[in-house]
């Protein structure tokens, strides 16, 4: 069965007349043929709205009883049994009574749209999910009921019901909207013409979006890539340089003079990941594009023009800012600049080319890149080393055979020796040094920089032609073999982190590795305090190192890790090929401690559930052990006053009033020790365990059964040792075992107490007459329902505060509970 349509009148603001216009479309449907429903609708007592309505088939509303109190919610199953073309639910952000099927009335009309009818709904701007903080903002009311903003972009249609704030008031004051009572406090307060000027701007920004969204969609069905002006989209492209902040600033002064018009911001990254900006830089400036009210992107490929123009184009980006060419004149002329790419291939799309300080800086027609750039400061002076001893050396030498050795095998030790140096690293200083040495050495006319063989001549260009392409490729495998090896250092470091984290290691572990890989100091993370925006404090999460820093000032490097978290270090200065893994870590530093702070939350509600769960039991336990001591007691009042003219006999009386009286005090008991067992969960009884007489405390507890201790049958050990307990507590719990087991044992049998000794504990049954008489056991259903018995429960729990073990032994029919302590000193079993 195909889906049903939903068509939504999204009200500006309350009583702008959505549900009039909702009902005036129902109306028009069921004149043109439809088969149209009222599924629901509220018409606040506004009799326009209420007599549009009549004429349409109405479900009767579904009456449901929360807290004693009567409401009415729309009668789902009603609804899909009467299955109409159309309904029409009023309020779809409503929230359903407790009970419903459904928590909220949008996945009632979710359900409704699935078995294939179509719906017309009402919601109002402020109800968006999205909005709801901004709404709580301009108006100080928070909303309590919201609606997914997915479920109003799935509708078919979205139609806009607004009023001009002024007309909205006048409804106000004639009474159109809320009675009488109410209409001067929402005049001075949500109604307030401010409010609804911003209501209103909010929801026609909203529904321009979908209106955007539509178009986009439509452009890739039919695969349209030309931008189309609807209203200006700007793109400023970052490299991560120092001018960045000047293009964001003048491309958002171009959107400000075009209303409606969008920033964004683009930063191609090299698809090598070789070549990469400063992170710090791109950060910052991805702030502040976002605080100018812009969104920040971030893709990849190698050619820049290319990529920022596809960017473009899918983004319907109808101006593109890029900042002036940081190239050199001879750079320029031999590549192109980036600008002059981009407009070529730019099309309809119109590009602005700022100017900035950097650019002035280029203005040198020869910009060598810094000789140490490709293989290293340590490689490019070995290399001018080898050029200053070396060359010499082997001129010296060929010199002595000067008479023997023709120019071209000069030429050729020559290239050697600049192909050897220009591998170490340094190709410029070496070929120079060679094509002089070997001119004015060993080319006519001797010393002398002067060449008079035209065959001389070639043999020199040749050799400095064949220098330059092997030393030029040499000097690139070289840079090469060092890009990878860093590359491969910072996935190895990467993936090492990434396999601690898998590992479930601790923060404080994640940032000893991160020090290690770094060579750094101290690491810290550090998380902004939220609570205090004026004074930004600073919390340390974890730590590595000695003495890591407690505020991001107090590091010599630093790295955002997520919102409002960064990652400190104090040690040495990291480059910034350094500093992009460092973020890379840091990030995923913020995702363990996100995760970790989400499997807390997780374990904390499961705890908050336990223990619901553990006070529901006990409220049901404690309904049921007071129900009998209450019903006996009741049943002994009743018979003293049952009736008045023939009192029962002075005995009786008495046996009623005393029958009366235990079981008050029973029940006084048992509250007490919901109480304990309260007060024993919230950590507020004190205990103190220490080594205890376990002779002298089996004592005391037959002394308080008083005579019901001629029941109970001792089995005990002639020595015992001394256990670990809380002297009191004991006695407690052993006198309640003993009294429960007397309880459950026939009045002709004894119940028997037997202690065991072990390694380490001491163990002691308590059994009823059914068992065995040494250690007996309880029947399953019997255990439950001991289980569940709110004195049972406290001497569990008062045992396992102690440090001690009751369980029931669920074999044999009967009471039998067995109670281990441990014990002060270990005897030999």
């Amino acid at each position: 069965m195909p889906r049903g349509r939903l068509r939504i009148h999204l009200g500006a603001a309350p009583g702008v007349g959505k549900t009039y216009a909702m009902l005036e479309e129902g109306q028009r449907l069921r004149s043109s043929g439809a088969d149209v429903v009222v599924g629901f609708v509220e018409p606040h007592g506004r009799r326009p709205t209420a007599a549009l309505a009549e004429g349409l088939d109405t479900i009767p509303r579904r009456r449901m009883t929360h807290r004693g109190a009567v409401f009415t919610e729309m009668d789902l199953d009603a609804v899909l049994a009467r299955h109409p073309q159309v309904a029409l639910v009023d309020e779809l952000a409503h929230t359903n009574v407790p009970g419903s099927r459904n928590t909220k009335r949008w996945q009632d009309v979710e359900e409704l749209l699935d078995a294939g009818m179509d719906v017309v709904t009402t919601p109002n701007v402020q109800h968006l999910e999205s909005l709801g903080d901004v709404v709580r903002q301009i108006t100080g009311v928070p909303q309590r009921e919201t609606l997914p903003d997915e479920v109003a972009r799935r509708a078919e249609q979205i139609e806009l019901v607004d009023l001009e704030p002024e007309l909205l008031r006048r409804r106000m004051l004639h009474g159109e909207i809320y009675p009488s009572d109410r209409i001067e406090a929402a005049l001075t307060h949500y109604f307030r013409v401010g409010n609804l000027t911003a209501l209103r701007e909010l929801a026609l920004l909203w529904l321009a979006d979908r209106v955007e969204e539509g178009l986009q969609r439509y452009r890739a069905e039919h695969g349209i890539t030309a931008p189309w002006e609807t209203r200006e989209r700007i793109l400023v492209a970052l490299t991560g340089g120092p001018e960045g902040e000047t293009l964001i600033r003048r491309a958002a002064r171009v959107t400000t003079r075009t209303p409606g018009s969008q920033l964004l911001a683009l930063h191609v990254v090299p698809s090598d990941g070789l070549a990469h900006a400063d992170p710090a830089a791109l950060t910052a400036q991805r702030a502040l594009v976002e605080s100018l009210g812009g969104s920040f992107h971030q893709t990849t490929g190698d050619d820049l023009p290319e990529t920022l123009l596809e960017f473009a184009e899918a983004e319907n980006i109808t101006q593109i800012v890029l900042g002036a060419s940081r190239r050199g004149r001879l750079s320029t002329f031999l590549y192109g600049s980036v600008g002059h790419r981009t407009i070529r291939r730019s099309g309809p799309i119109d590009v602005l080319v700022v100017t900035h300080e950097r650019a002035a800086r280029a203005s040198s027609p020869f910009r060598l890149p810094h000789p140490t750039r490709a293989t290293g400061p340590r490689r490019f002076w070995t290399a001018m080393l080898m050029t200053a001893v070396a060359l010499p050396a082997l001129t010296l030498a060929l010199t002595a055979l000067r008479d023997h050795v023709d120019l071209s095998f000069v030429l050729v030790l020559h290239l050697l020796a600049v192909v050897v140096i220009a591998l170490v690293g340094g190709l410029v200083p070496a070929l120079l040094a060679a094509v002089l040495l070997a001119d004015y050495y060993f080319t006519a006319p001797l010393h002398s920089l002067n060449v008079e063989s035209t065959s001389d001549v070639l043999s020199l260009v040749v050799f400095v032609i064949t220098a330059v392409v092997v030393g030029t490729v040499s000097g690139t495998a070289a840079r090469r073999t060092r890009e990878a090896v860093r590359a491969r250092s910072e996935a190895r470091a990467l993936s090492r982190l990434a396999t601690t984290l898998m590992h479930g290691e601790g923060l404080a572990a994640l940032l000893e590795q991160v020090r290690e890989d770094f060579g750094l100091d101290a690491v810290s993370l550090l998380e902004e305090d939220t609570e205090h925006p004026a004074e930004p404090r600073w919390r340390v999460v974890a730590g590595a190192g000695e003495d890591p820093p407690a505020r991001p000032y107090e590091a010599d490097v630093e790295s955002p890790a997520a919102d409002g978290m960064t990652l400190a270090a104090r040690g040495r200065t990291l480059n910034s090929d350094d500093r992009l893994v460092l973020a890379a870590c840091a990030a995923q530093l913020a995702m363990a401690y996100a995760h970790g702070r989400l499997a807390a939350a997780a374990a904390e509600t499961g705890l908050r559930a336990d223990a619901e769960h553990t006070r529901a039991s006990l409220l049901l336990a404690a309904s049921r052990d007071l129900r009998a001591p209450l019903r006996t007691a009741e049943g002994a009042l009743h018979h003293l006053s049952a009736d008045p003219n023939a009192r029962p006999p002075a005995r009786e009386e008495e046996r009623y009033l005393a029958t009366a009286r235990r079981s008050v005090r029973r029940a006084a008991q048992l509250v007490a020790d919901l109480d304990d067992l309260s007060r024993l969960h919230a950590e507020s009884l004190d205990m103190y365990p220490r080594p205890v007489d376990l002779d002298d405390v089996l004592t005391e507890v037959l002394d308080t059964l008083g005579p019901g201790s001629r029941r109970i049958r001792c089995h005990l050990p002639d020595r015992l040792p001394d256990v670990i307990a809380d002297a009191a507590v004991l006695t407690r719990v052993l006198a309640v075992l003993a009294a429960e087991a007397l309880r459950h044992t026939p009045p002709e049998r004894p119940a028997h107490l037997t202690a065991e000794t072990g390694p380490g504990h001491v163990a002691v049954h308590v059994t009823d007459g059914n068992g065995d008489g040494a250690g007996g056991t309880v029947s399953g259903t019997e255990a439950d329902q001991t289980e569940d018995s709110v004195v049972l429960r406290l001497s569990r729990d008062l045992a396992e505060a102690m440090g001690c073990a009751l369980e029931p032994v669920p074999s044999v029919p009967g009471f039998a509970m067995v109670l281990t302590l441990p014990t002060a000193v270990h005897l030999p079993a």
